[in-house]
């Protein structure tokens, strides 16, 4: 019976979420967590600057290729209940020139929707001005960058903030998967800032 409670304590049916990548995504972290909230009943949309599909990269190589549910263009935020980042190093990096990529991240934080962020890409983050005053984690290459930008960056496996999930690697998503349903069940912070 707690079990079951516990299961259904962890329904996100009817919650959509948005996964923001482009070529160079860490596949393992698109994968794992868009597993993890489809089983929980979510349905996600892959979102990338340009329709058709994006490749991931597999730790030392190029991974799959996965059809894009969305071209950015013709993707709405508001329609979406939270919004997944994979890291892997080219992904935030190509994404965070691209200005509608940096609204569409912003948007959720505007309005105080859940957001998680692995890895490398809690650059996004910076990009879009929303880490100041907020305690994250991420890869150990980003901390520097991430603490000039205001953020109060600790070593931990997974870290919450109002609505903000972040991990540092691979062997976090896990923890990473559990803190976002989670966050994401519980919807709306309303101490969420911009």
């Amino acid at each position: 019976m707690e079990n079951q409670q516990n299961l259904n304590n962890n329904r996100l049916d009817g919650k959509k979420v948005a996964i923001l990548l482009t070529d160079g995504f860490e596949q393992i972290e698109m994968t794992e967590p868009r597993d993890a909230l489809k089983q929980a009943g979510a349905t996600t949309h892959l979102i990338a600057p340009k329709g058709g599909e994006v490749k991931g990269w597999d730790m030392t190589d190029w991974g799959d290729s996965f059809s894009v549910d969305l071209p950015l263009d013709g993707a709405d935020p508001a329609q979406y209940d939270a919004l997944l980042l994979p890291g892997g190093v080219m992904n935030p990096d190509k994404l965070r020139v691209d200005p509608k990529a940096v609204r569409f991240v912003r948007h959720f934080f505007e309005a105080k929707k859940p957001v998680a962020a692995i890895c490398h890409a809690p650059a996004m983050l910076i990009e879009a001005g929303v880490v100041n005053g907020r305690k994250v984690t991420s890869w150990p290459s980003l901390q520097t960058d991430l603490k000039n930008a205001g953020a109060n960056w600790v070593d931990e496996e997974v870290v919450t903030d109002q609505g903000l999930v972040t991990s540092r690697k691979p062997d976090d998503i896990p923890a990473f998967n559990r803190k976002m349903i989670k966050e994401i069940r519980e919807g709306k912070h309303e101490r969420q800032h911009a």
